[in-house]
């Protein structure tokens, strides 16, 4: 869990916006469990920048399939 929180505050930080913000926003992707939690093995090993960087391009990813898919609907 203290990876978790480390990522989101690094990440925040990064792109400038509230930690609890960002973590709504990854909540409601399930990026928490699907991404941090699940890449874990992997991303523990990397530097702090990379870590920040890869959480924010995973949540645009998601964001922006999600809005794709509700257009389509």
């Amino acid at each position: 869990m203290e990876f978790v929180v480390f990522a989101l505050e690094s990440a925040a930080k990064k792109a400038q916006i509230p930690t609890e913000e960002l973590y709504k926003r990854m909540e409601k992707q399930g990026l928490i469990e699907k991404f941090l939690f699940e890449c874990y093995d992997t991303l523990h090993t990397q530097g702090r920048e990379y870590i920040a960087d890869v959480t924010l391009e995973a949540l645009h990813n998601w964001e922006e399939a999600a809005q794709e898919k509700e257009e389509k609907l």
